[in-house]
């Protein structure tokens, strides 16, 4: 297997002084890959040079991750101070948070975890691998105040020593602003959709000016996403005739250059695969090579805003579409 050396991996302060490798593994895989191919899918890439794996509960793989995580600290490939582990708090247990954290912790096989997230700002869930139209009938938009109960438990993680930092995802300005004003220990991090052909610059420019890092999902446009998520407007990345061009003069794979406008951006990024050659490209990619000025500023007009995530199966009763999930108004939807 080839391998880079993990401290060629650059890493971003967040505003409490930690240090997060750019790049991470994503295991957001279960429509596609069953939950033992994930963790080997980790494994491998702990072995490759990764130190950052991105986790959630709603994945249903934490368990054979945390297997994998526990074949490379007996094997003496990495410690446990050596990685980032990120995990999320799913939508069902706004209410149970520490509980959830501590299941959570238990599948890993870890005594903290790096990074803890909300999910996602509602408390709306969705059954695994349900299709567009799926509707929780007691789903509601987004409550203020219950989310900072949500948030206060999230802090007491902190307090307790069971996570080191916390953070938001799926976030939305607004939001964002209240959270700001209420809380006790500010988000490091909000988790959001970012591609070339989606940059959201207003909601990244927010956060940065407000001390809260990016991480990106769906980096290289998600053409593995669900079904669900897929609809007939949606535009691809990978083959923007920009982002091909530039591929080919660096002889990479246009994933790549996603990966490297992602991090020469300033945003940390969190590619999903399971395959090993795509693993390791990506991770090369981001250390060597990098884009010139003008290549980002052509990135930069390639955004598209095509949103790939759009969130329908979250949606309230009285919402419109998915699109107010989003509070494209800069207000909050009700």
């Amino acid at each position: 297997m080839q391998t880079i050396d993990s401290k060629k991996v650059p890493t971003k302060t967040l505003s409490n002084g930690a240090q997060i490798p750019v790049i991470g593994l994503g295991t957001f895989g279960s429509d596609n890959y069953d939950a033992a191919t994930i963790a080997r899918a980790v494994k491998t890439a702990i072995q490759m040079g990764y130190r950052h794996i991105d986790c959630a509960s709603v994945y249903g793989n934490e368990k054979e991750i945390g297997m994998a995580l526990q074949d490379v600290f007996a094997e003496g490939i990495v410690t446990r101070e050596e990685l980032w582990i990120t995990s999320k708090v799913w939508n069902d247990k706004h209410k149970e948070v520490v509980a959830s954290c501590k299941q959570s912790l238990a599948d890993l096989q870890l005594d903290y975890l790096d990074l803890y997230l909300v999910h996602w700002p509602f408390p709306n869930f969705h059954a695994p691998k349900c299709d567009v139209t799926a509707r929780q009938p007691d789903s509601v938009p987004y409550i203020h105040k219950d989310y900072m109960k949500t948030w206060a438990q999230m802090e007491s993680l902190v307090e307790n020593g069971l996570v080191k930092n916390i953070g938001t995802s799926n976030v939305t300005i607004p939001k964002m602003k209240l959270i700001l004003r209420d809380c006790t220990i500010r988000p490091v991090v909000n988790e959001m959709e970012i591609h070339p052909h989606f940059q959201q610059p207003e909601l990244f420019g927010f956060m940065i000016e407000n001390g809260i890092q990016v991480i990106g999902y769906s980096p290289i446009g998600s053409p593995g996403r669900p079904e669900r998520d897929k609809t007939l407007e949606d535009t691809v990345d990978m083959e923007d005739p920009i982002i091909v061009a530039i591929a080919e003069r660096l002889n990479v794979h246009p994933a790549v250059v996603c990966l490297k406008w992602a991090v020469q951006r300033g945003q940390i990024t969190i590619p999903f695969s399971v395959k090993t050659d795509k693993m390791y490209n990506n991770l090369k990619g981001i250390t060597e090579g990098p884009l010139t000025e003008l290549e980002m500023e052509e990135v930069s007009t390639i955004d598209k805003q095509c949103r790939l995530i759009k969130g329908q199966v979250f949606l309230w009763e009285a919402a419109k579409g998915w699109e107010d999930l989003w509070d494209l108004n800069g207000e909050i939807t009700l």
